[in-house]
């Protein structure tokens, strides 16, 4: 009866979306590129890469100008103009631009994948597959710090990702800096018989809080957006690549003691490789073998005020390249699939990974294709040897819209008495279909996703449903999600918001006696509503109002937690924003939960109460700039005031200094007890060169218990090729300063190109 229910929802909102597509104004896709048209030649002479725009083969080629006005408004003129020119040869794709300018500029960080748009900065999006569905991404701002990612129209911002070997120079005159960009054919994927590719250029110019596009992408959208690419016409084929292949050798060695468990220091050394072939020229293939992460920096620590776990994004690189394949289906409360949980234990402390392998790319125009595998080493009875595999397809259909799904596999090894004493960690399966709905312009998108997970002994109660839909226009804006998330649903290979609650059974004071974890499922709404002014020839560049509601019904069909949510924020001309917000919230506890360190937790029954938030952030383009915010009201039956304060002075191009610091005080009525949370963040980050970068972050987290320092070396010797020297250490907050671990480790690696 629900599935028909259900189906019938979908076709109800396909009918929406069919007849909203029909109706909606504007073009983009393939009638965008009957606009937007830029032609390309061989080149006639040898280019250097110097930023001079002197060599001769620059002359006479045609020049993309006029750009677009994209972001914080699009319909006021553009101050400064950018001229860009391509060419090619055998071997390396070109880009020129000249960005008319002054010659002072804003630059944050000379570091590579750094914050790219917060400098001055120039940037290409490339579409060779010219289907508008995924492409790549490469910027260069004025100090000759590199940006490239890969794109795909499902993702929001940029990550930093995918690295790859590429080259660009720069250079300042008194009214303009030029770029010049030279892209290995290799680096890209490519049909040499597609003799038209989507193509587009933005220009960051902070001074005047503009940034442009060469094609108009209205502001509502990325402006990287590939629907809203031109066309780039070849007049002869690209070059064929072949024998695309790197080898990523490295060594890894260093000194570790661990005081808590009161271990000797002891020096650690070993190796691995990690091996990229191109299969074809859109599809590769990443190898590693015994991978090391120690040159990852650690994560940002949070204050959890909520009663369920957090999300913490992946940093590993190995497992960050095509990411979207494996990583997009569900919602940011329900993943399937989540890489963090490959090579940790359900402790969240390490595995060893013994290697693995990841096939990822387009089989055609319309087939996007991923395959992973890794394999662990086993640690105990509870965590053996294991064997991690996902696969993945994207389907295009219709214009620009997706059917995808997936098949997920934790395989353990484990003997016939660990299976009986443990039988749920034998394996855990995971399968699921979606299909992603997108008209031409982006505007109006519908969802819908069916999910189903195997467990041994278990059979009911294990799948997820999942419905949506969104119109996202440039000045209002709308979507509600739905999501069914059965009791029995597991996801070994994924994360999952709130179906696991950690709680406490207690005695007949009302005493902590123990603590355990209870499954249960879910179905929730969620929704956001948002509508923009955006006033011309005023010192504000727009009025946001916006409200969210949350409604959430347990298995047996009652209302559990909800909340409403209202904001109003305005961004002013000189890049500075202030905002307010509003919260009620309903929360309707089942089970026993704490904040403090009282032995008495709260009790499931019914709290409600209202929370006031305001939010000032001051102008990021000047060398000193702040945000401070604060949020008061109630809090399970008690009070909560928080204060947040982040600073950063910019002593450019070279450091950026930086301090966060948050408070929260929580007062709950007696004997729940009551706590001061402190978490305090410096920061410093030395650049040296754009190949030299020194960075030391120190998180001071009470409600942790731990004093993190991390400090970070990489030098980039040679092109994607690092040393990296890192020190760590870990003290407790209370008692104050003793030490719990430590460790420096050093880590080279080597690109050598087949």
């Amino acid at each position: 009866m629900f599935l028909k229910r259900y189906i019938g929802a979908l076709l109800l909102l396909w009918s929406f979306a069919a007849a909203a597509n029909k109706d909606s104004t504007g073009i983009g896709g393939a009638a965008y590129q009957e606009k937007y048209q830029h032609p390309i030649r061989k080149a006639t002479g040898l280019i250097k890469i110097d930023g001079n725009l002197s060599d001769s083969a620059w002359a006479g080629l045609e020049v993309a100008d006029k750009f677009a006005a994209h972001w914080p408004q699009d319909n006021v003129p553009l101050l400064r103009q950018t001229e860009v020119r391509m060419t090619f040869d055998d071997k390396f794709l070109y880009i020129a631009a000249v960005c008319r300018d002054t010659n002072y500029h804003i630059i944050q960080s000379l570091k590579r994948d750094g914050d790219y748009w917060s400098s001055d900065a120039f940037a290409v999006t490339l579409d060779p597959i010219n289907e508008r569905t995924n492409g790549f991404f490469f910027g260069v701002s004025v100090a000759n710090a590199q940006t490239d990612d890969l794109l795909t129209f499902s993702s929001d911002d940029l990550n930093g990702s995918w690295d790859n070997r590429w080259y660009s120079q720069t250079k300042v005159f008194e009214t303009y800096w030029t770029v010049e960009i030279a892209i290995p054919f290799k680096t890209l994927r490519y049909d040499p018989k597609k003799l038209k590719w989507g193509i587009n250029f933005s220009r960051n110019d902070l001074k005047n809080n503009q940034y442009s596009t060469w094609t108009f992408i209205p502001v509502n959208f990325n402006g990287y957006d590939l629907g809203y690419t031109a066309a780039l016409n070849w007049q002869t084929a690209p070059p064929p690549v072949q024998g695309n292949a790197a080898l990523i050798p490295y060594i890894t060695g260093g000194l570790e003691s661990n005081q808590l468990a009161q271990k000797p220091t002891v020096g650690t050394f070993k190796g691995g490789l990690d091996a990229k072939i191109a299969i074809t020229p859109q599809l590769n293939l990443d190898v590693t073998i015994n991978p090391d992460f120690s040159q990852i920096e650690v994560d940002r620590q949070v204050t959890n005020l909520t009663r369920f776990s957090i999300f913490f994004p992946e940093r590993r690189t190995f497992f960050l390249e095509n990411d979207d394949l494996f990583s997009s289906y569900g919602s940011p409360v329900f993943r399937p699939f989540f890489s963090r949980s490959i090579g940790l234990d359900r402790n969240a402390q390490p595995l060893q990974i013994l290697g693995g392998l990841r096939l990822s790319g387009n089989l055609d125009k319309n087939w996007r294709v991923g395959l992973m595998t890794m394999q662990t080493a086993a640690k105990d009875s509870l965590t053996p040897a294991q064997n991690f595999t996902a696969f993945s397809f994207n389907r295009k259909v219709l214009k620009r819209s997706l059917v995808k799904g997936y098949v997920l596999n934790r395989q353990g090894f484990m003997n016939t008495k660990e299976q009986q004493a443990n039988p749920q960690n034998q394996f855990g399966r995971n399968q699921g279909l979606e299909f992603n709905y997108s008209n031409v312009k982006g505007d109006l998108n519908v969802w819908a996703g069916y999910h189903l997970s195997q467990k041994p002994t278990v059979s009911k109660q294990n799948d997820a449903k999942q419905l949506g839909f969104g119109y996202f226009g440039r000045d209002f804006s709308f979507f509600i999600d739905y999501l069914n998330l059965g009791t029995n649903y597991h996801a070994d290979m994924g994360f999952l918001n709130r179906i696991e609650n950690y709680t406490f059974q207690l005695d007949q004071f009302g005493k902590i006696r123990s603590d355990t974890t209870v499954r249960l499922g879910y179905q929730q709404i969620y929704s956001e509503t948002e509508y923009n002014i955006r006033p011309e020839k005023s010192k504000i560049n727009t009025h946001t109002f916006s409200a969210e509601t949350f409604l959430l019904w347990n298995p047996n069909g009652t209302l559990g937690d909800h909340s409403t949510g209202v904001r109003y924020r305005v961004q002013l001309q000189n890049a500075s924003s202030f905002r307010v917000r509003f919260d009620h919230n309903d929360v309707r506890a089942l089970f026993p939960f704490v904040f403090t360190d009282s032995d008495f937790p709260l009790l499931p029954r019914r709290y409600t109460y209202n929370q006031y938030s305001a939010r000032y952030e001051s102008d990021y383009r000047k060398k000193f700039y702040f945000s401070a915010s604060a949020r008061v009201g109630g809090f399970y039956g008690g009070t909560l005031n928080q204060y947040n304060l982040e600073m950063t002075y910019r002593a450019q191009p070279w450091g950026n200094f930086s301090m966060s610091f948050e408070q929260n005080d929580v007062k709950l009525p007696d004997p729940h007890g009551s706590d001061r949370l402190l978490l305090i963040s410096p920061r410093i980050e030395i650049n040296f060169s754009t190949n030299m970068f020194w960075t030391t972050f120190l998180q001071f987290n009470t409600q942790r218990n731990n004093f993190n320092v991390n400090s970070r070396l990489q030098w980039r010797y040679k092109p994607m090729s690092d040393f990296f020297l890192v020190y760590t250490d870990n003290y407790f907050t209370d008692p104050l300063f003793k030490n719990q671990n430590r460790a420096i480790v050093f880590k080279l690696n080597y690109w050598l190109t087949l």
